[in-house]
């Protein structure tokens, strides 16, 4: 079976910053026996074609000279088109190059079935080209595209459009879903979860180093991800106040990079933590598993903005868990999918430093729950998150077309 995959969000070049879960999958898929046709939109300085780990990657033009496309890439497409008005040109453009190159590569590749990531615009062009060429079509919702759609009128009809006339809709989280069938009901039989994975042979407790000399810590806690308002790395911060009053060499570790960063450097500065708090900035996603098995505690203190963002899952909480890691996350989103409160993981109240602290001290003070929590945490994933695990239940949906 010939599988086309259609994306926004895919490598670049060999170790991008981009996210690369669907070019996890993507691979998975491949070693499973599928034959994997990939089709991504351009950027200067990647290659218009190659082969990856056996894939064919295809990237299409969308704006000329190539140095322009600004759109995609670089933090995704809604946060490009708050920052300038160029994206906000190349929107109709990028959605009509993407379903001209569609159709020309399903023509050319002889793709059996259409696997489309985001609803918005590649949903939208695989659900158009399942009617003009009569090719089973799954779209996969990843929450932000869900948050999107679900505050505008039209693009909440272009959303149920989509919806109503996939042959498959998967999504990362229960709650994912409960905010798709809110945009349309009708097709609450057709939507199953199927959450993106964790590379369990990458992310090990064995990849600890001693960095907690590194950086003259006694305690470690790690928070990992892109620095933007629904991540409320801000309140962690804040909690990091009452924490150092227990703890005094203990270190929050903030790696990521994005918008927010020098906003939280100020309340870092403003509440005197220099010494406890450290921005260690973007890390390489094989560089990770170190941080992760090397911490104490990590910590995901998301929130839900008042534009209804939120975490529609939290894969740095099964990065962190399969590096035998106990976690605390926000009670928000997707998040409750994977922490069972007191069982596998602490869930602390959003917007609430005093209560993440509380959380974050009792986890510090308690080496038993710790150890409870890492064990309850690494068979989750094993059990239900790991790539073989996901990438078997996507196997199961293609077979389910013929």
């Amino acid at each position: 079976m010939k599988v086309l995959v259609l994306t926004t969000t895919f490598p670049r070049w060999k170790e991008d910053t981009t996210p690369a879960f669907v070019y996890e999958l993507s691979k998975r898929l491949q070693e499973n026996g599928l034959e994997i046709v990939v089709l991504a939109p351009h950027h200067e300085g990647a290659k218009r074609f190659e082969i990856m780990d056996g894939m064919k990657v295809y990237r299409f033009p969308y704006f000329y000279p190539p140095k322009y496309q600004r759109l995609v890439y670089e933090g995704g497409i809604l946060p490009n088109l708050k920052r300038n008005n160029l994206s906000r040109i190349q929107v109709p453009l990028l959605f009509l190059s993407e379903l001209y190159y569609t159709m020309k590569i399903i023509k050319k590749e002889k793709i059996d079935v259409i696997h489309s990531h985001w609803i918005i615009p590649s949903g939208l062009v695989g659900t158009i080209l399942r009617k003009v060429l009569k090719k089973p079509h799954i779209t996969t919702a990843h929450a932000g595209d869900v948050f999107t759609i679900r505050k505008s009128k039209f693009l909440a009809r272009v959303g149920s459009y989509v919806f109503r006339n996939s042959d498959k809709i998967t999504a990362n989280s229960n709650y994912t879903i409960d905010v798709i069938t809110s945009i349309e009901d009708k097709i609450k039989d057709n939507v199953e979860i199927i959450p993106m994975g964790v590379a369990t042979t990458l992310f090990t407790p064995e990849n600890a180093m001693n960095l907690k000399n590194t950086f003259g810590a006694e305690y470690l806690i790690l928070s990992v991800g892109r620095l933007v308002e629904k991540k409320g790395v801000n309140y962690l911060i804040m909690a990091m106040k009452e924490v150092i009053k227990e703890f005094p060499n203990a270190k929050l570790l903030i790696a990521g990079s994005g918008p927010e960063k020098e906003n939280l450097e100020k309340i870092s500065d403003s509440l005197n933590l220099k010494e406890n708090v450290v921005f260690v900035g973007y890390i390489k996603n094989s560089d990770l598993p170190k941080y992760y098995a090397s911490s104490d505690i990590f910590v995901l203190p998301s929130i839900e903005t008042k534009e209804g963002d939120t975490e529609g899952l939290g894969v740095v909480l099964l990065e962190a868990m399969a590096c035998r890691v106990p976690v605390i996350g926000s009670n928000v989103g997707g998040i409750t999918d994977i922490i069972k409160n007191d069982q596998n993981g602490f869930l602390a109240k959003p917007k609430n430093p005093e209560d993440i602290a509380d959380r974050i001290i009792k986890l510090l003070s308690n080496e038993g729950l710790r150890q409870k929590f890492s064990k309850e945490g690494i068979k989750i994933v094993q059990e239900r998150f790991s790539w073989d695990v996901v990438a078997g239940k996507f196997c199961d949906v293609y077979e389910g077309l013929k």
